[in-house]
């Protein structure tokens, strides 16, 4: 004889009826999608320098036009830039690349205020993730360039300093214009994070140049990028650019007297 099974749904709250599972499987493939947009379009580029800064700068001002200069002269020496995409300090940039007949690269994101993509950018993608975008920030680049900006631009400078410092990626130049921008921001690190509550190293601020001078910026940045190989290229990469770790596992549970299991980072 075989029981009937009672209606599984039949006592559930409607919530739980149609789970957003499958509408998050499903997004996998369009964070995917993104990714392989990236990757397909940055695989010859070129080592690159990334400019940050704020969206919010107008045409007019100091900050625009010194790094509409810089992007101007570094395209000229042959490396290629990319930018957020925006405007601003994004636009700067991407604009003196093109001035310098250069690659000007825009990795354009959607966000709910609507970031218009300026039209200064001869290679544009478009982003619906900021993790996405970000990769291609770090994976095709070789240098960062940081002009005044806003909690994006302090995001990037941080990030960047966090993979160098944990040796996730190989070192390259992280470079703040703008010494009475950021020096306040520099006194904190120092005198709160690293004398008073040693939460970093003291080296781990040499992992910065700060400057006023454009031309210092630029002389860094093309000297690490001509130099030997060695000084700028990736070794023993994972996928997204970062290098592979190792994972520390116990082999029966938290016991102190049991050896930890190495294995390699994905």
């Amino acid at each position: 004889m075989t029981s009937q099974r009672p209606d599984a749904g039949r006592n559930r709250p409607p919530q739980q009826l149609h789970s957003p599972i499958h509408e998050e499987s499903w997004r996998v493939f369009k964070i995917m999608a993104e990714f392989v947009d990236g990757f397909e379009t940055l695989a010859a580029l070129a080592p690159a320098v990334s400019i940050f800064g704020s969206a919010r700068t107008p045409e007019d001002h100091p900050v625009y036009a010194e790094a509409r200069a810089c992007a101007k002269r570094l395209a000229e020496l042959g490396h290629p830039v990319i930018t957020g995409g925006g405007p601003g300090v994004m636009e700067a940039a991407n604009r003196g690349a093109c001035e310098g007949n250069g690659v000007s690269v825009g990795l354009n994101i959607a966000l709910p205020h609507e970031q218009v993509p300026n039209p200064y950018q001869n290679i544009k993608l478009d982003f619906d993730y900021f993790f996405a975008r970000k990769v291609m920030f770090l994976k095709y680049a070789r240098a960062f360039i940081i002009f005044p900006g806003g909690f994006g631009t302090m995001d990037e400078f941080f990030e960047s300093l966090t993979l160098i410092q944990t040796a996730k990626i190989d070192p390259f130049p992280v470079i703040c214009i703008g010494v009475e921008f950021w020096s306040g921001l520099f006194g904190w690190i120092r005198t709160t994070m690293e004398h008073r509550y040693k939460t970093i190293s003291p080296p781990d601020l040499d992992l910065i140049t700060l400057t006023d001078d454009i031309d210092e910026a630029i002389r860094i940045v093309h000297t690490f990028l001509t130099a030997e190989p060695k000084a700028h290229e990736r070794v023993a990469t994972t996928g997204e650019g970062t290098r592979p770790g190792v994972k520390h596992r116990n082999t029966t549970g938290p016991a102190l007297d049991q050896p930890s299991v190495r294995e390699p980072g994905i």
